[in-house]
């Protein structure tokens, strides 16, 4: 428990900032989920729209520093390999 006021204070901080980070987490699983969903349905029209929009939710994620960039290069290269695949079958 925190004893000070500054300590109080980055305690409230620090929740604050776990629910907005964890939103955000949610947020690019969720874009992740639906581009792989298109992928899985075989059309790669609408693959490439949702792997646009991933993309730049991912992105975001890293200048907000919520996901680290060679993670966020890591799952945006493999999706994007998959949606390739798809347009190459």
């Amino acid at each position: 428990m925190a004893n000070t006021k500054s300590a109080k204070i980055a305690d409230r901080k620090a929740t604050r900032r776990t629910e907005i980070n964890k939103a955000r987490k949610s947020r690019i699983k969720t874009f992740i989920k639906k581009t792989e969903e298109a992928i899985s349905s075989g059309k790669h029209d609408e693959a490439l729209k949702a792997f646009r929009t991933a993309e730049a939710e991912i992105m975001r994620g890293v200048t907000k520093r919520v996901i680290k960039l060679n993670t966020a290069s890591r799952k945006i290269s493999r999706l994007n390999a998959n949606v390739k695949k798809l347009k190459a079958s």
